[in-house]
């Protein structure tokens, strides 16, 4: 859906990879096209084709989807099953969208490690030589709103035990879900909150020692 806006002499392109930065900056790219009443829009890229991501990625680019909704987004591209290098992919994005300015995190994870070295920034000002870069210090793990910190994400399955729900680390023979697990920093205990897809909206709740502490908010079980 194409949103109106005063000025379009500006547009952002804010490129995002898998993990919980991905929040932090489209939450700076509504903010700057705020400022500029102007549109912003999304990229991620992944070399597998969009039907072999797993759990995990999908649940991430579900969460974006909702920021998109939410900050009225003028579009969410995913360029999935892509070869090619990713400064070509942004370069040809912001190319035909017209794009002035590229906000990209600075990551020691994933892909995106590329663009903390000279080189990766070096190549995508050859191609696009026309915008400003926002190169964005983002932070190894999450906040809440209460300032709890989280590590970053593991993949998780939550089981049902007796009459509790728990999260494991180990595939069993019957899942409930399949999600993300942030662990608390600062505990020994399997205390954090646990993410997951179900009939296409994210759900999440609070684990306290593994256990779901209100198993009435999970989505009936999956497991046969």
């Amino acid at each position: 859906m194409k949103h109106l806006h005063g000025r379009m002499d500006e547009s952002i392109l804010v490129c995002v990879y898998y993990g919980p930065n991905g929040e932090r900056l489209i939450k700076r790219g509504h903010k700057i096209a705020q400022m500029l009443d102007c549109p912003f829009y999304i990229l991620t890229v992944d070399s597998l084709p969009y039907d072999d991501l797993d759990a995990e990625k999908l649940a991430y680019i579900e969460q974006w989807k909702e920021l998109c909704e939410e900050y009225k987004v003028e579009e969410f591209i995913i360029r999935d099953n892509e070869k090619r290098p990713i400064q070509s992919v942004i370069a040809e994005v912001a190319n035909n969208l017209n794009i002035t300015q590229v906000i990209i995190g600075q990551t020691a994870q994933s892909r995106w490690e590329e663009i903390t070295k000279g080189s990766f920034m070096n190549l995508l000002l050859r191609e696009i030589p026309f915008v400003d870069m926002h190169v964005v210090s983002v932070e190894r793990f999450i906040h809440n709103e209460e300032d709890t910190v989280y590590e970053k994400g593991v993949r998780g399955y939550l089981v049902r035990e007796e009459k509790q729900y728990k999260v494991v680390f180990t595939c069993p023979k019957e899942i409930c879900h399949t999600g993300i697990f942030f662990k608390e920093i600062g505990t020994d205990f399997d205390n954090g909150i646990f993410k997951f897809m179900h009939e296409g909206k994210m759900h999440e709740i609070q684990i306290i020692e593994s256990f779901a502490i209100d198993k009435n908010v999970i989505p009936k079980c999956t497991a046969k």
